[in-house]
């Protein structure tokens, strides 16, 4: 089992350093990442050298894509979101871009979680939509506190890699079930389930060997594409899509 997962991880560094480019513009180096943005388009970081050390942005692209597509983020609630998920990746909002310092030592941490940070922050697109009426988080949380089931919220682990992990629900062990760790994902893409599946595959490393892994997928108003479904299942993470989240809330809740 160790060398399917050893395999499965030398897999994706493979794929990520394929995919990644660089390009010097002027004083800054432009990295292109595999990791796509809800256009399809290829995610973009910007180095600089700092006082010593470096400075990685999105150079205000992420938040100003997401107010031009008709989503203002200038609510209380929704400022109150975006700070706390940036909060949670230790990325800053300097005049809506989303910046990271960062050294020699720790810069391939930092550079992992301000992709995370974008990717998260892209999401919340998906919050000017007629159909939602409640933050798709709220929905799930509120769903867990009907079952009564005893969570612990905004959980982060440490992975084998060294790499931190946000997951956005700890069910603990019972006598009946495991630990189970569960991510929300309202905009599910291939990109995301697969940025899930590392961030499993790392974490897993470090909890019992019994822990459990589910995705919680937003499929209200979109349909779950099969590549999304088999990423996560092939790095066993149990995918529960919405629509048929009943299905899942005796294991959950025991």
């Amino acid at each position: 089992m160790i060398e399917e997962i050893q395999f499965l991880m030398d897999k994706y560094r493979a794929w990520l350093k394929d995919k990644t480019a660089l390009r010097q513009v002027e004083n800054h180096v432009e990295i292109t990442t595999p990791f796509l943005d809800r256009h399809n388009d290829y995610i973009q970081i910007y180095a600089k050298k700092e006082n010593g050390g470096y400075m990685l942005s999105d150079d205000g692209y992420t938040i100003q894509d997401i107010e031009l597509s008709g989503c203002s983020l200038d609510s209380p609630k929704r400022q109150s979101l975006l700070k706390a998920t940036l909060a949670g990746f230790g990325v800053q909002n300097a005049n809506d871009a989303l910046t990271v310092k960062v050294t020699a030592d720790n810069f391939s941490i930092r550079k992992h979680n301000l992709i995370q940070a974008i990717l998260a922050t892209n999401d919340l697109f998906y919050l000017a939509q007629p159909y939602v009426a409640n933050f798709f988080l709220e929905d799930v949380e509120k769903w867990l506190d009907q079952l009564e089931i005893r969570y612990t919220p905004k959980v982060n682990f440490t992975g084998k890699s060294g790499y931190e992990h946000r997951f956005d629900f700890a069910i603990p062990k019972s006598k009946r079930a495991p630990e189970r760790i569960l991510k929300v994902i309202n905009h599910p893409t291939k990109e995301a389930a697969l940025s899930l599946a590392f961030s499993w595959v790392d974490t897993k490393e470090v909890r019992s060997v019994e822990a459990r892994a589910y995705a919680i997928l937003n499929d209200r108003e979109q349909h779950l594409s099969g590549s999304v479904i088999d990423a996560l299942k092939n790095y066993e993470v149990t995918a529960v899509a919405w629509n048929e989240k009943d299905k899942r809330k005796e294991e959950l809740a025991a």
